[in-house]
């Protein structure tokens, strides 16, 4: 899921090399938190929260064929 999220991230923002994730797994969740460069955080949030509303549902979709719950977290 991680690299999942990695993929997405990278090919939306304008750093790429600055995009960071960290994957924090408990018992039936997983948390990954994604950090990007300041000027690409709206890249990744979109207009409205749209686009990161869609990678949280291809992860949570990713997660379910796991039996598990999936949080992703954009930091600043």
């Amino acid at each position: 899921m991680k690299e999942l999220v990695e993929y997405l991230a990278k090919n939306l923002v304008n750093n790429p090399d600055e995009v960071e994730i960290k994957e924090i797994e408990c018992e039936k969740r997983i948390i990954l938190q994604l950090k990007v460069a300041p000027s690409d955080v709206g890249k990744i949030i979109g207009r409205g929260g749209k686009r990161v509303k869609a990678i949280r549902t291809l992860l949570s979709a990713t997660a379910a064929k796991i039996s598990k719950r999936a949080a992703l977290d954009v930091l600043d």
